[in-house]
């Protein structure tokens, strides 16, 4: 387990670098309107990729970790179903685009991105083989690789002027070359022949189903923030908001990590309820720890990464719109992490449920709390993140009653003690005079290890398993 955390973690911090240094670039080269465009597209072409998506991830990590010998049929099966879905999906996205009213320009770039977004997705699926087998070195490695040939693509694209264009061909290019690295991963860890079966489509389509409705309940959240926004605030406002989201994405990267790692030994420990509750345990306790911390820092020094990554000239309202998702950023990385272990014990279509009306009270909050934010403080992105803090809300409560057997007072304790640290870590740091965010950002990590240490959220026991396992 440590071992495939490890190897998800370094290929997490390759790919956040070159991410950085990707929305680095493309900062420098787009306008805020050009940023606000490209944060819609990619909104609305991810919506549709959750449909092309279908469930299927989770589901073949989970079938083929139980069923090894299935891998290749599974595989196959799900990149067949996914090209032509996503093919009728283009033609979708370039409708829907015309009957919300938008430009030929966003229609036709709309239809561009599916198409060049096909390669990739398709290369990133040999991953859910790799993972079956906890191999997440393999998918570490897909991801660095896409990630590098994006950025290097991207950056020869604009200076030659191309822009938005010229980002959708970058992706493009380094879809493809994705796809040949993951074929021959494939065939280098001598796994089962690709194959695909109409049988097989049709249990992919019925085993993901409710997979697929609980992602696509998460999915139309951005999706719905993005068009809202277009729509009653500026393009600009929309280029704020989609640059502290690309931040809020890196933040949240941690809790994917550790869930990844964690989803096979859950699915294959769901049937044993002792096993089942270790496991949750030793996942949770890091994770609340580094939701705690993420959440206090995003508060602290929301304009150090976008001073860094974006410039405070042109997108210093970001800063605002990302300090107000820290509230949310908790709740993500805990309810993604129940939402896991919920999918990996079978209860998934009763989450999907509740999802559904998180949306929909999400949804109706950032109709009133956009206009408002706009009017007042012309920045309608920072209201759009407290609706989705006020919506997670729900989704928190039905995650820890679908899971109540696995949480005890222990596990009450260790949030209590947690919170405590941060709220401590962040009203100490506020009484404190400013300094270099150099010292400052290191300095907020020590004060949190330490009053985590001291009021027992982090217990010694804890450091000694760490030291142990780091030495294996």
């Amino acid at each position: 387990m440590v071992r495939n955390f490890m190897h998800l973690g370094l290929g997490q911090v390759a790919t956040t670098i070159l991410t950085i240094l990707l929305s680095y670039a493309v900062a420098r080269a787009l306008s805020p309107s050009d940023f606000g465009l490209m944060y819609l597209l990619t909104s609305i072409t991810t919506f549709a990729y959750v449909v092309v998506d279908w469930g299927h991830g989770s589901y073949i990590i989970r079938e083929a970790a139980r069923h090894p010998d299935k891998a290749g049929e599974l595989l196959g099966s799900a990149l067949a179903l996914r090209t032509a879905v996503a093919l009728f999906a283009c033609v979708v996205v370039v409708a829907a685009t015309w009957v919300l009213g938008y430009d030929v320009r966003t229609r036709v770039l709309s239809g561009a991105l599916m198409i060049g977004w096909l390669p990739q997705y398709l290369g990133l699926s040999f991953g859910w083989i790799f993972r079956s087998r906890e191999r997440m070195d393999r998918e570490a490695q897909l991801n660095v690789v896409l990630k590098l040939v994006t950025l290097i693509a991207s950056i020869a694209c604009l200076a030659l002027g191309a822009h938005v264009q010229g980002l959708i061909l970058a992706w493009s290019i380094a879809g493809c070359l994705t796809l040949v690295l993951a074929i021959a991963m494939y065939r280098g860890l001598h796994l089962p022949t690709l194959t695909a079966s109409v049988v097989t489509a049709r249990q992919l389509l019925h085993g993901g189903a409710p997979i697929f409705a609980m992602t696509l309940a998460v999915a139309i959240q951005p999706f719905v923030n993005a068009n809202i926004l277009y729509k009653m605030a500026s393009p600009e406002v929309v280029g704020w908001f989609g640059a502290a989201w690309v931040i809020a994405g890196t933040l949240i990267a941690p809790a994917t990590v550790l869930d990844s790692a964690m989803y096979p030994r859950l699915s294959a420990t769901a049937g044993n309820a002792v096993e089942f509750k270790r496991t949750f345990d030793i996942s949770f306790r890091p994770l609340l720890l580094l939701a705690v911390l993420g959440a206090a820092g995003t508060y602290l020094f929301a304009e150090v990464p976008v001073k860094l990554i974006y410039g405070l000239d042109k997108f210093r309202p970001a800063a605002d719109t990302l300090r107000a998702f820290a509230p949310t950023l908790f709740l993500l990385f805990i309810d993604i992490f129940l939402s896991m272990v919920i999918l990996a014990a079978g209860k998934s279509v009763r989450l999907a449920g509740v999802k559904v009306a998180s949306v929909a009270l999400t949804t109706g909050l950032v109709f009133i709390l956009v206009p408002l934010w706009q009017a007042r403080f012309s920045n309608g992105g920072v209201g759009v993140m407290y609706a989705m803090a006020i919506g997670e809300l729900p989704m928190f409560v039905a995650a820890v009653i679908l899971i109540r057997e696995v949480i005890d007072r222990h596990t009450i304790s260790d949030v209590i003690r947690s919170l405590a640290a941060g709220a401590a870590t962040v009203l100490l740091f506020r009484l404190m005079p400013p300094f270099t965010s150099f010292l400052a950002i290191p300095l907020c990590v020590l004060v949190f290890g330490g009053l985590s240490l001291l009021i027992g959220a982090v217990r010694k026991s804890d450091i000694e398993a760490l030291l142990s396992s780091s030495r294996k």
